[in-house]
């Protein structure tokens, strides 16, 4: 087989390259030219049948949708028994979210990397603005306020860790009074938060001071392994991938006028950094949690128990509140070298 092969079937185009595919592994189904024309009607019927959206930003999200699913349809010629199992496997996660709080159907949104993209997307003009991540779970309701410099877990086991930063906006200037949300996952890597009442602690909110400056005490995140005994846990088998999330905490951080930023602070050195389930990973939110010396006085002029601590800057930078997008107006991606 050459180094590229080009090969047309019926009303497709596939590329094979040796490098990535065994030519003996690929099946071609012939499709006859009537066979090819009445996938293509079907396709076309369905599309008019969207014509009466009541707005057309319904029926371009819509129009979209029925063109990639049908085209993803018939590129992999879907046979009867995959297109059940699929039924099968969608209702399986709605089932699961409707009688579990875990949020299923998220839950598969984030492992297929959806969550990301959209988050990517929506947050591609904010400039210097601390990139979003998904929330992985949302943030405790009703979580306790703790004082600026107190503790998140107090009652939690694990290494100590102090974050501390400052919320400003993007020409520099502090954002005093900013909330910040926090929530953590125990060392098991339940959720706190859920379950026994004693779990609280680990969540908690607080107000940046009159700089912006915000600090306070929790564990070192661990790696922890997403819900996975539902079916997403049962896809995610079937295609070998982890289920494993990378060390992390949670940041929800709201003002007014300002984007409200969901966000996660990640442990550089983590071994999930690369591979984590959530494909939430960005490079500028892994910051270094540097171990202090045993015994050392912290900031907060609290004298530690004997054992190692950490210590880890997290500064965060809000966008401006962005303007919604008009519901009758189409949105379209433009390639920068358009502008060339």
């Amino acid at each position: 087989m050459s180094n590229q092969t080009h090969t047309s079937v019926g009303s497709f185009s596939l590329d094979l390259s040796s490098e990535t595919r065994d030519a003996d592994s690929v099946v071609f189904k012939v499709v006859s030219n009537a066979q090819a024309r009445r996938e293509r009607e079907l396709v076309e019927e369905v599309v008019a049948s969207l014509a009466t959206a009541k707005s057309e930003r319904r029926q371009q999200v819509a129009e979209s949708l029925v063109r990639h699913l049908h085209a993803f349809v018939r590129e992999v010629r879907l046979t009867r028994e995959e297109w059940q199992t699929g039924i099968d496997l969608l209702a399986a996660v709605g089932n699961s979210s409707h009688d579990d709080p875990r949020e299923e159907l998220m839950l598969l949104s984030d492992a297929l990397g959806v969550s990301t993209q959209v988050l990517l997307m929506n947050d591609a003009t904010a400039g210097e603005a601390t990139e979003a991540t998904v929330p992985g779970c949302a943030p405790v309701a009703d979580s306790p306020e703790i004082s600026l410099g107190g503790a998140l877990a107090p009652g939690a086991t694990g290494e100590p860790c102090l974050i501390e930063g400052r919320v400003r906006d993007l020409e520099g200037s502090p954002v005093p009074g900013a909330e910040i949300e926090v929530w953590d996952y125990f060392a098991d890597g339940s959720r706190g938060g859920q379950g026994d009442s004693d779990q609280i602690g680990s969540c908690g909110h607080m107000y940046a001071d009159e700089h912006g400056d915000y600090q306070f005490w929790a564990m070192t995140p661990k790696a922890h392994p997403i819900p996975s005994a539902g079916p997403v846990g049962s896809i995610l088998e079937a295609l070998g991938r982890a289920t494993m999330r990378a060390a992390h905490l949670n940041f929800k951080v709201s003002a007014p006028g300002h984007n409200t930023l969901v966000t996660q602070l990640f442990v550089d050195g983590c071994e999930y950094l690369g591979r984590d389930s959530a494909f939430s990973v960005q490079e500028s939110l892994i910051k270094e949690f540097e171990v202090q010396l045993t015994g050392r006085t912290a900031s907060d002029h609290r004298d530690l128990e004997a054992g190692a601590w950490r210590k880890a800057r997290f500064d965060i930078v809000l966008a401006p509140s962005a303007e919604e997008v008009h519901p009758d107006s189409y949105v379209v991606a433009v390639p920068e070298a358009f502008h060339a």
